[in-house]
């Protein structure tokens, strides 16, 4: 009676939970009451931001001195939004877009004016005695600076002080080096835009490339001082000269559909775990719902940035939650059809897919570290909405989903038969059809080659990069009347631009409080630029002096591109030694890299011949493609790992192809419930998210395909046939 009341106990805290979580995201708490899901902040492509253009002081800059001015910026805005986006306008310009934020005056007023900072040194005039600074500025530039932080630390009687931290280049700490050691008991001037800003004094020589610049400071002093000693890390003076609150990228109804997608599509999981396994689905129900809730709550909580690619890593944890209980009911129902009583397969159940649970997870959790240590933008929110979900997910699959099931089982639910019994699986021969799905694998590999081969050699680019690589062509259009776009009065004017611009790549965004409208486009030629601005005019009675137009580059610059591609290899070379060392096989690694591979050469290829747009969802995309392919892979390796301790006279193309079969089941339901929640975005989806959605699909089948055809047989081919 007592284990009865202590079951209804846990299940009534759980629901309790789920609830709590519920109305703190709808409805939230304290006097004003506004829910933490609506309080997310959302990225451009959902919520829209500020704008911010900036040009240079030198009229026509070198490429180089642009770039890096760019690629610092870009550093130094991620201070408010890791999908900060900075890209270059015409050949002196570069724009700042900031989401989720709608105050251009605070921002300006923060971010400062990025100029020129130097410290300088002063020494006695020979003729007046008195200490001067002029000529004596080259001690250190804004390039001899890494990194300028606010933080504390503990003073000689253990009181708390707020200082800056100042890291310097190799170059930068020769020359302080130097400069300190000459002016020992002197200060060291600190200049901005010709302006002491500080003069902190110098206690000793520092030769190591750090310091510290203490004082009595308020943590807000520091702050400031810090952000704008960063401001002036940038090799050319920038003046603002406009600044607007743009919309989304994507649109208000593009954010409703993908939410109402995903809802529906959560609900479609929770219904084919119930029926496919009865009481442990009605767990797992409970436990995606209290994961759901949680990661509003924490998302608003940890003040992170959503944006396309995130929710991109929030499906992949989904998936990755669904996959832990598949896995874990899985092994249930073995025990039961074992002669386990329920209590007992509950148990074992638990303990025997906790290896594949966890070391699927953690390969995860260690190319999302790598991809946020390594990565800039878009892939670090990616990267922490991914680890976020992970380790969400993790805690409902193997803590929620065991207490809500055990305490089923209390209630009454004691019979095997509302759990199911696994049947036996018939053993496949997966090892002797490699020949076949390997012909099948390297076809469609191939078939991307020869696709972007067609495509290069008939003076397109081998895939169809978009704007946020290529960069392109910006107009800036004022209209007589008020349009919605993204919105209601989209179709007509995409129409047109389709048209007369010949691309599809185009994306649309308001200018708050005006009539103007931000169009870019990949970069026009002088006949199509003019047959767009032809028949804007004529269409919308416009003036020529209403269409101003500037080029302007990717907002993915060359060394996001390089960060993501070195954070993947990175990733790979991490997760194939974490594999080696809990597997004990580096075959096992080498496996697992080669079925990676397969799966995003495979959604390469789909890429190149249905021509979807390459741009910042590519990268996403791809990221979650890696996630998915290695979680698959270890619940194949991990049932091989125990069936080589347990069927010690088999062969190795034996234990291969019975851990395959035995994994089948897995494999298919996983697979299922994932498409499931792609598929309706794809449906419900306007067209970038049809972009994302569609080459997703094509991932997890490519990752499905892989798990079972070849991750499991190329390591019994590098195994061998020994016992």
């Amino acid at each position: 009676m007592k284990s009865k009341k202590k079951s209804w106990l846990v299940l009534i805290v759980v629901v309790l939970m789920i609830a709590a979580c519920g109305y703190v995201s709808a409805y939230g708490y304290g006097k004003d009451h506004i829910g933490t899901a609506k309080n997310i902040k959302l990225g451009l492509d959902l919520a829209g931001g500020v704008n911010i253009t900036y040009e240079a002081d030198e009229d026509n800059p070198s490429s180089e001195d642009m770039n890096d001015t760019v690629y610092k910026l870009q550093q130094r805005v991620e201070a408010w939004s890791t999908e900060a986006e900075v890209y270059q306008e015409g050949t002196n310009r570069v724009n700042v877009d900031i989401p989720g934020v709608y105050d251009a005056e605070k921002i300006l007023s923060e971010l400062g004016n990025p100029g020129s900072i130097s410290f300088c040194e002063a020494k006695s005039d020979a003729a007046t005695g008195k200490e001067v600074l002029d000529g004596y500025c080259e001690v250190v530039g804004g390039e001899g600076i890494k990194s300028a932080q606010a933080t504390s630390q503990k003073d000689s009687y253990g009181n708390t002080q707020y200082v800056v931290s100042l890291m310097f280049t190799d170059d930068g700490a020769k020359a302080f080096a130097e400069a300190t050691a000459r002016n020992i008991g002197k200060p060291i001037y600190i200049i901005y835009d010709g302006k002491i800003i500080s003069s902190p004094t110098v206690n000793q020589a520092i030769t190591n490339g750090q310091c510290v610049i203490e004082g009595n400071f308020t943590y807000d002093d520091v702050n400031s001082l810090a952000t704008t000693i960063r401001a002036g890390v940038l090799k050319l003076q920038l003046n603002e000269i406009s600044s607007k609150v743009v919309s989304a990228k994507l649109g208000d109804e593009a954010v409703k559909t993908s939410l109402m997608a995903g809802a529906i599509g959560l609900v479609i999981v929770m219904l084919f775990m119930i029926v496919v396994y009865w009481i442990p689905g009605v767990a797992a129900a409970l436990a995606l719902l209290l994961y759901v809730a949680a990661m509003l709550c924490f998302l608003n909580g940890l003040d992170v940035t959503l944006t396309l690619p995130g929710i991109a890593g929030i499906i992949l944890s989904v998936g990755m939650a669904v996959d832990a209980n598949v896995i874990i009911f899985t092994r249930i129902r073995e025990e039961i059809a074992a002669g386990k009583n329920v209590r007992e397969a509950i148990k074992i159940g638990f303990g025997k897919a906790l290896s594949a649970v966890i070391d699927g997870n953690i390969t995860t959790l260690i190319a999302a570290a790598v991809l946020y240590l390594k990565g800039t933008g878009t892939i670090k929110g990616f990267a922490i909405t991914l680890a976020l979900g992970i380790v969400l997910s993790m805690f409902t699959a193997l803590v929620i989903t065991r207490f809500v099931l055990m305490a089923l089982y209390g209630i009454g639910f004691k019979d095997a038969k509302f759990y199911g019994k696994q049947k036996e699986a018939k053993v496949k021969n997966f090892c002797g059809m490699k020949k076949i799905t390997y012909v099948i694998a390297v076809i469609c590999i191939c078939a991307g080659f020869v696709s972007m081969g067609v495509h290069a050699s008939a003076g397109n680019k081998a895939l169809n990069y978009s704007l946020d690589f290529t960069g392109g062509t910006a107009m800036t259009v004022n209209f007589k009347d008020y349009l919605e776009v993204p919105g209601s009065d989209e179709d007509d004017l995409r129409k047109l631009f389709e048209s007369e611009a010949g691309t599809t790549d185009i994306q649309f965004q308001n200018v708050s409080g005006s009539p103007e409208i931000v169009i870019k486009t990949p970069v026009l030629d002088p006949e199509h630029r003019a047959a767009v601005k032809d028949a804007l005019m004529e269409k919308y009675a416009l003036e020529q002096s209403d269409i101003t137009e500037e080029n302007i580059s990717g907002t993915i610059s060359g060394e996001m591109r390089t960060n993501a591609i070195l954070s993947v290899i990175i990733a790979g070379i991490f997760i194939m030694i974490y594999i080696w060392v809990r597997f004990r096989d580096i075959k096992f690694g080498a496996g697992a890299i080669i079925a990676l591979l397969h799966d995003v050469l495979v959604v390469l290829a789909v890429y190149s011949i249905a021509r979807i747009p390459v741009g910042t969802t590519f990268i996403a995309c791809m990221l979650t493609i890696v996630g998915y392919s290695i979680n698959a892979t270890i619940v194949v390796y991990d049932r091989i790992r125990e069936n080589s301790h347990t069927m010690v006279k088999a062969t190795t193309e034996e234990i291969v192809n019975t851990s395959i079969s035995q994994t089948l089941s897995r494999s298919i339901n996983t697979s299922l419930t994932t498409l499931i929640m792609v598929l309706l975005i794809y449906i419900m989806g306007v067209t970038s998210i049809k972009e994302f959605a569609l080459p997703m699909m094509a991932g997890i089948i490519a990752g499905t395909f892989s798990s079972v055809f070849i991750s499991g047989t190329i390591w019994a081919v590098m195994k061998g046939k020994k016992k």
